[in-house]
């Protein structure tokens, strides 16, 4: 960490303890301060660390300061994920590598989706799940909201642990799996020590022997825009376009837009959003529907 960064990185830890008040973090006050935010203590004492160490690292000093210290400091300034970020990126730690995915679908996403609507639309993150869609993407071939197989709405769970994905893609299946499981690779890449990821692959590992196999096979890909054909199951063969556009690149979360190839993809789509039409425009995970 250079100099400048050192003295910007303790200039703007001043800045947010200064912008907290006791009763903001759940502490008492006691006496008078001289200054309207937090104590140095006090913030040492949140985040777990000694005081003579928060305070040099505040002060600009040359200390060493680990990824799991710092995110313990961001909690107890409460700073938000783009602070959180610019924390990391002071202490010349690689944000990507700690700062939790975004989770956060917000109204301005939900409107994008059902905009969308005949077309299928979703976000997702770097381990594939899903964390909201529209209700054409939730029938093209089940129903993504049946399935919570410990790791909920994850469309590797999906294609792996369902016959219905493998029935719907056909002889190219495994050119499918093989793509996934190389993209999923190349994301974890920054991951590797997160429990999320870990638990997901042994999941996929006890789950699937398939996916084991696919696993070892230690491909990479990064995520590009690509075509599937596959035949869904209420309206027959379908050539789509799958695009990414990212929401937040740096933490892997993106929305997902499918387009058809061909006009009978096109009426098909139309036909699939008419006959579930009575189900909500767009559903998020966790978060009850939005009609």
């Amino acid at each position: 960490m250079s100099s400048n960064s050192r003295l910007e990185l303790g200039q703007f830890l001043r800045d947010r303890r200064n912008r907290l008040r006791p009763f903001d973090v759940g502490l008492p006050s006691f006496g008078r301060r001289r200054t309207p935010g937090l104590r140095r203590e006090e913030v040492a004492q949140l985040a777990g660390v000694g005081v003579t160490w928060y305070t040099w690292l505040e002060q600009g000093r040359d200390i060493n300061a680990s990824a799991q210290v710092l995110n313990a400091v961001a909690t107890a300034l409460h700073l938000d994920s783009s602070e959180h970020r610019h924390l990391l990126t002071l202490a010349g730690v690689d944000a990507r590598v700690v700062v939790p995915e975004c989770e956060d679908v917000n109204e301005y996403h939900l409107t994008v989706m059902q905009k969308m609507l005949p077309y299928p639309c979703a976000i997702q993150n770097g381990r594939y799940d899903l964390l909201a869609w529209n209700r054409v993407y939730r029938f093209l071939i089940g129903d993504v909201e049946e399935h919570a197989d410990g790791q909920p709405h994850n469309c590797l769970s999906m294609i792996f642990n369902d016959p219905a994905w493998k029935t719907a893609y056909g002889e190219r299946y495994q050119e499918v799996c093989h793509s996934m499981v190389a993209r999923f690779r190349a994301n974890m890449a920054s991951h590797l020590d997160e429990a999320d990821w870990i638990d997901l692959v042994n999941q996929l590992k006890a789950d699937s022997a398939y996916f084991t196999e696919v696993w070892e096979a230690q491909q990479v890909q990064r995520s590009t825009s690509y075509a599937k054909i596959f035949n869904s199951p209420r309206v027959g063969a379908l050539r789509l376009q799958f695009t990414t556009l990212w929401l937040d690149q740096q933490r892997d979360t993106r929305l997902m837009t499918v387009t058809p190839l061909d006009e009978l993809s096109a009426n098909r789509l139309a036909k699939l959003d008419a006959m579930v039409d009575s189900e909500p425009a767009v559903s998020r995970r966790n978060v009850s529907p939005a009609a």
